[in-house]
């Protein structure tokens, strides 16, 4: 028997695929687990095991069963969770990341990742470099883990926030307080996910960057949209939209909580600056 099958009769379109392997990744770190850890228990490859959580490859119905009991859940709630489970794309609990994640967000934030080691990570996650080591393989493992939890979650809020537009100008102006909200709720992952992309070795490079331009893609979809029916007037929507989304994710380098503009303020500033750029009719 091959190691990965279609999980039910029919093969999982791509999307939804994508989203069983986000819910797997999300299960698998709130139970403290690493890539390693999992296939060893279900008795696959590492490499085999994050093509699923990354949309890439397909689980049996068995395996999802079987990680499921590892996750401490239940398979049916990974295909479908409950409805009202997850919080809204505007909600920003508090970020709770495992030890050697959140010393490595801290380390690569301060440092830059080419300017931190594995120590500074172990000296702001309380661990000894030997117990960084045991979570995580390597300082690279810890970047992209970083970075994939950032587009994962950022790429589930904009879809929300884009649901809920009624037209191109509304879905955009949801769009952009979305980035705006995160990269300021967010502003460590999107310091990184900004200033870090240089530094992702292959193929995570290549998916990680493909996340980030479906961000772009969703507000350039909106602005073409918005200028094909006339109620946005920017000479050249694509690249309107390129400068809108720039704009919101330069904000993680200047943006602080003790700045007196709290994220929601941000956020509203910011739709009116998009309103202008794309020259929409209001």
């Amino acid at each position: 028997m091959s190691e990965v099958a279609d999980v039910g009769e029919h093969a999982l379109p791509d999307a939804e695929r994508e989203l069983l392997g986000r819910r797997l990744r999300e299960a698998r770190r709130e139970a403290g687990l690493t890539l390693r850890d999992v296939a060893k228990e279900l008795g696959v490859s590492t490499g085999t095991w994050s093509a699923v959580e990354n949309g890439l490859t397909r689980i049996t119905e068995d395996r999802l069963n079987l990680a499921a009991v590892l996750f401490g859940t239940e398979g049916a709630v990974l295909r479908d969770p409950v409805p009202g489970e997850n919080v809204s794309w505007r909600d920003f609990p508090p970020l709770h990341l495992l030890p050697p994640l959140a010393g490595a967000l801290e380390a690569f934030v301060e440092l830059g990742y080419h300017g931190a080691s594995i120590r500074h990570v172990a000296q702001r996650a309380g661990l000894s470099v030997a117990g960084v080591y045991h979570h995580r393989p390597t300082k690279q493992a810890l970047l992209v883990e970083l970075l994939d939890l950032a587009m994962d979650d950022l790429q589930t809020r904009c879809r929300a926030a884009r649901a809920e537009g009624d037209g191109p100008v509304e879905r955009f102006t949801r769009l952009v307080e979305c980035l705006a909200l995160y990269h300021t709720h967010r502003r460590e992952l999107g310091f990184i996910g900004a200033s870090e992309m240089r530094s992702v070795e292959e193929p995570h490079r290549t998916r990680i960057a493909k996340a980030r331009r479906d961000v772009q893609h969703m507000l350039d979809d909106e602005v073409i949209e918005g200028s094909r029916r006339g109620l946005m007037h920017a000479p050249l929507p694509k690249e309107a939209a390129r400068a809108v989304v720039t704009m919101c994710t330069a904000l993680p380098t200047w943006w602080s909580p003790k700045g007196g503009l709290s994220p929601e303020v941000v956020a509203r500033q910011y739709v009116g600056f998009a309103l202008d750029l794309v020259r929409a009719t209001r």
